[in-house]
């Protein structure tokens, strides 16, 4: 295979490096990274309902 492995090696690394940025450590506990998300979605189902002319309850109904 030639340097193909190190060529691999040294590709799987830079993209390890990339995605790093992306990883789940932001200094929230499990706790406050679910009221985050939960936060999130809620605001995002509010937005959906306003633009397609539906009321929160449809919107809080299909999330479930």
């Amino acid at each position: 295979r030639g340097n193909q492995r190190d060529r691999d090696r040294e590709r799987a690394a830079a993209r390890a490096t990339s995605k790093g940025k992306n990883l789940k450590d932001d200094g929230l506990t499990p706790e406050q990274r679910r009221e985050r998300d939960a936060k999130a979605l809620q605001e995002k189902a509010a937005k959906k309902a306003t633009q397609s002319g539906g009321s929160n309850e449809a919107a809080a109904g299909k999330k479930k």
